[in-house]
Order: C-alpha cells, then sequence, then structure tokens
C-alpha cells in the first residue's frame, strides 16, 4: 500500500492511498479513524475523482460520525470502568 495524495483539513488528516487495484480513503482525526474502499474501474478520472467524491457535504457527514464514535467509545469506557 503506498499514498498518493494527502488532502488538506483543518479537522482531519485525509490520506489516499494505492493498493490492488483499490483506493482507499483514511480519514483520522485523533485516536479514531474512517476508511472508503473504491475500486479504481469505478472512478473515471482516477484520484481527482476522489477529490471531487469528498465535497463538504461528505466530510459533515464524516465529522458527525467522529463525534458519534467518540461519543460510543465515552460511553463503552465509563461502562468498562463503573
Amino acid at each position: 500500500m503506498r499514498i498518493i495524495a494527502e488532502l488538506p483539513h483543518p479537522e482531519f488528516k485525509v490520506s489516499i492511498f494505492n493498493m490492488n487495484q483499490k483506493y482507499i480513503v483514511k480519514i483520522e482525526q485523533g485516536t479514531l479513524e474512517q476508511s472508503y474502499k473504491m475500486d479504481e474501474m469505478d472512478l473515471t478520472d482516477g484520484v481527482n475523482s476522489i477529490f471531487e467524491l469528498l465535497d463538504e457535504e461528505f466530510l459533515k457527514t464524516v465529522s458527525t460520525r467522529f463525534a458519534e464514535m467518540r461519543r460510543d467509545y465515552q460511553n463503552a469506557y465509563f461502562r468498562y470502568n463503573y
């Protein structure tokens, strides 16, 4: 797996990888991570298509999902310790 691009964003680290005819988009925020896999054949313009997919609306849902993930982890951690 090799990194082929990074997308600057103020809230996340967004890395795009290429492996086995797939693009893998990895979005990190602190200790949390979301990843999305896409077949190369499904994208007409290669990595440029990924930049188009990662629009403002999509990144808003990513942010919301990170908040949900953090809350889920905190709730589980609280149940474990108390």
